[in-house]
């Protein structure tokens, strides 16, 4: 989220249940059965989740690891990264619905997964990035547990190109899924795509996430920072902007370099994704930009996709940077970024 500096008129509530049971048998069972359903209630950390069915032995979501947020959230984005998105994991949803005030089970099929999107939220948008009318912000149907399906084994598959030059081996390569988990992690880190594990000090933070998983992300970010204090690259919500999915007319008057990617159009015809990254970076906003010296708010020192809090930026900062990003993109490809979080408060897309 992304949240005005003026005072919230309304009730925020934060899921403090995050237990993991493992409804079906760990291991194989007798029969050759591979499938492990587990369920997670909603305000679970996500990367807490991911670490624990990568060490019951399982596959299906390593991709995923480092991504900051809860499990309900997981499903209300469709996360993706390196090859995964966790609507190819998801078995079921368990929610409550506001409109009926009663408790759902959600199938994968009535979850409507599309790229950075969902059943749930789309609930509380009008129109990609612009608010609904009823629900917004919050989405019709709140999560409180998600049941995934994963697979017990001990290798899972290094299917992204960058983790597989990252790792020095060819896509479609098998690797112990820890060893996977390990490999995601340290890429990220190099992006600066991890969370600042010195946020879990805060007093509001407590409870959130395991200690023991908290001990280990500190190690970690010390030895590749070289410091105790923040590191600055992770005070963000991670890519801030989705990667735009065109017509093929629109992407084909795209410079020759540009990524594309075959993709899905919300109406289910064929489309293109190309690099939301890559525009920003060719529109002249390069790694580290901000609207002026020292600014409070600048793009990451590691990706330009990111818009980071250098210490003491305020919302409208953030907004500031993302406005003047967006339409320097506008004006140079003619393409108008839609962003991730969810912004309370403002209207980025007026701006």
């Amino acid at each position: 989220m992304l949240v005005a500096d003026s005072d919230f008129e309304g009730v925020v509530l934060r899921d403090g249940c995050r237990s993991i049971t493992v409804p079906d048998e760990a291991s194989p069972a007798e029969d050759g059965e591979r499938t492990v359903h587990i369920n997670a209630q909603a305000g679970c950390n996500w990367d807490d989740f991911v670490g624990f069915s990568v060490r019951l032995g399982l596959t299906g979501v390593e991709g995923l690891s480092g991504i900051p947020g809860t499990v309900g959230a997981s499903v209300v984005q469709n996360i993706g990264a390196y090859g995964q998105e966790v609507a190819s994991s998801v078995e079921s949803a368990e929610v409550w619905d506001r409109e009926t005030k009663l408790v759902q089970c959600l199938t994968a099929a009535e979850l409507r997964f599309a790229y950075r999107s969902s059943a749930l939220k789309t609930s509380m948008y009008a129109a990609p990035g612009i608010p609904g009318p009823r629900y917004f912000p919050t989405p019709r149907y709140v999560v409180l547990s998600v049941t995934f399906r994963l697979i017990h084994c001990s290798h899972g598959v290094v299917n992204n190109t960058q983790l597989a030059r990252a790792l020095g081996m060819p896509v479609g390569s098998r690797l112990e899924t820890a060893a996977i988990r390990e490999a995601v992690l340290c890429v990220r880190a190099a992006k600066g795509m991890l969370e600042d594990a010195g946020r879990y000090a805060n007093p509001g933070m407590h409870g959130t996430k395991r200690e023991e998983s908290i001990r280990e992300a500190l190690a970690a970010q010390k030895e590749a920072t070289g410091v105790d204090g923040p590191d600055w690259d992770r005070h963000s919500c991670g890519s801030f902007f989705m990667n735009p999915i065109l017509p093929a007319a629109e992407a084909a008057a795209l410079p020759a370099g540009a990524p594309r990617f075959p993709a899905i159009a919300a109406d289910g015809s064929p489309a293109v994704k190309t690099s939301a990254a890559w525009l920003i970076d060719r529109a002249g906003f390069h790694k580290g930009y901000g609207l002026a010296p020292g600014a409070p708010a600048s793009l990451s020192s590691r990706h330009t996709l990111a818009l980071t809090n250098r210490g003491g930026a305020t919302g409208a900062d953030i907004a500031a940077l993302a406005v003047t990003v967006r339409n320097g993109v506008q004006n140079a490809y003619g393409i108008r970024l839609v962003p991730e979080p969810v912004v309370i408060g403002m209207d980025l897309l007026a701006a």
